[in-house]
């Protein structure tokens, strides 16, 4: 079969595009579509950040002699040989074991459009655009998206635990724009955790979705939804403490409150900073404190990076003293910023003092973290090589270092007195 591009990438640039392909071999015209987040972003007057497409019609061996490059693993995915974005082709989807894995994928030139948009999660995410640029919504998402409603495409919703982690997500993204969840799919997502499917999700995947939450404007609403559907307890029994027993306010959601986060997001996008400022929440909310194993098994459970672990572990243990720094001794401060390992690494101790910040915020409290900043400025004008110049060695240098640090530290402080 020979393939060729008729029309390739018209329109204006970073405008969402469609293309057409022309089989000669059966004189048939396969048609490529613009589908998901693109239509509905584009919809919503928002900037498009990546684009995804749909072919409709065609063969793996087709795209592979149009140039495309495979990197589908579990159904065919292309990258274009020029812009690199993914042309999937059009494929249905059979559940067949528990969990997010258990499908199998069929992909073939008899897929219709339709059948590839009714698998897909949200009516919202199930819309096209034709290569004249028209919308094609078998499912109401056009106006589900006037209404500000977060629905389920089809029963075959409850096929994909991840389901319900991207709902939550969603209703953070959008929550300024008065998104809420359909109560038909509140009780669908209910279901599927009282069936035990939200068990079969991989750490990977929560923590992969926690993050884009956190990248929201109003990230509470990611645990409010969860706490809704009754899937907070199993993914992040840590916040059950910060949800009231009984589901309360509109849409069925619970009260939840994540002050410090929502003052992290006015100060910082910093996905590290915001996630210390969760865990700083539930240390607020917890009758005794958020304690090493529970942050330890948090971190354990959705494999959190290395960077959020320590920030956060850092937050937990120093914020109270950073926040008090003000009252220190030099002498404290120096042992303040050598547990803090900012000679090392100030840029965490900047981190460190946005989640303070926050934190203080959220007790409508004020927090400048100058005085750290200036005694570490001090401490560094001390050099271990002055010292070793003056013929000092071995320990001699240590507790020399140590005690000029201390006093650097105070001339400092005496001086912004």
């Amino acid at each position: 079969m020979h393939v060729a591009i008729i029309r390739d990438f018209a329109g204006n640039p970073g405008a969402p595009r469609s293309d057409r392909l022309l089989d000669h071999s059966g004189d048939s015209t396969l048609e490529i579509y613009l589908v998901g987040g693109a239509v509905r972003d584009k919809l919503l007057g928002l900037p498009i950040t990546e684009r995804d497409w749909v072919v409709v019609g065609t063969t793996a061996d087709a795209m592979l002699k149009l140039g495309y490059t495979p990197v589908g693993k579990d159904f065919p995915v292309f990258l274009h040989p020029q812009t690199k974005e993914e042309y999937a082709l059009a494929r249905t989807e059979r559940k067949t074991g528990p969990g997010y894995t258990g499908f199998e994928t069929c992909a073939g030139p008899g897929i219709t459009l339709q059948e590839d948009l009714l698998r897909r999660d949200l009516t919202i995410n199930a819309m096209a655009e034709t290569p004249a640029g028209e919308l094609v919504d078998p499912y109401g998402g056009r106006n589900d998206l006037d209404n500000g409603t977060l629905r389920h495409v089809s029963p075959a919703f409850a096929e994909d635990p991840v389901r319900i982690l991207r709902v939550a997500r969603f209703a953070a993204r959008f929550a300024k724009q008065g998104f809420h969840v359909a109560h038909a799919t509140n009780t669908l997502m209910r279901t599927m955790v009282n069936n035990g499917e939200v068990e079969h999700l991989v750490p990977e995947r929560v923590w992969a979705e926690l993050v884009k939450a956190l990248a929201t404007e109003t990230p509470a609403q990611f645990f409010k939804v969860l706490a809704a559907c009754g899937a907070l307890g199993t993914l992040f029994p840590e916040f059950k403490s910060l949800a009231q027993d009984s589901i309360t306010g509109e849409h069925g959601l619970a009260a939840i409150e994540l002050p410090v986060l929502q003052q992290a997001v006015t100060l910082s996008d910093d996905i590290t900073v915001r996630f210390a400022a969760l865990v700083c929440d539930i240390d607020r909310f917890t009758a005794n404190g958020f304690d090493n194993d529970g942050f330890t098994a948090l971190c354990e459970r959705h494999r959190v990076p290395n960077a959020c672990r320590d920030l956060a572990r850092m937050a937990l243990q120093q914020r109270g003293q950073a926040q008090a720094a003000d009252s220190l001794s030099a002498a404290q401060l120096l042992d303040l910023l050598t547990a803090l390992d900012a000679f090392r690494r100030s840029e965490r101790l900047d981190q460190l003092l946005l989640v303070c910040e926050a934190d203080a915020r959220a007790s409508q409290h004020d927090f400048s973290g100058a005085q750290l900043q200036q005694a570490l400025a001090a401490a560094r004008s001390v050099r271990a090589n002055d010292l070793a110049q003056q013929g000092l060695s071995g320990q001699e240098i240590g507790a020399a270092l140590q005690q000029k640090r201390i006093e650097a530290i105070a001339a400092s402080l005496s001086q912004n007195r």
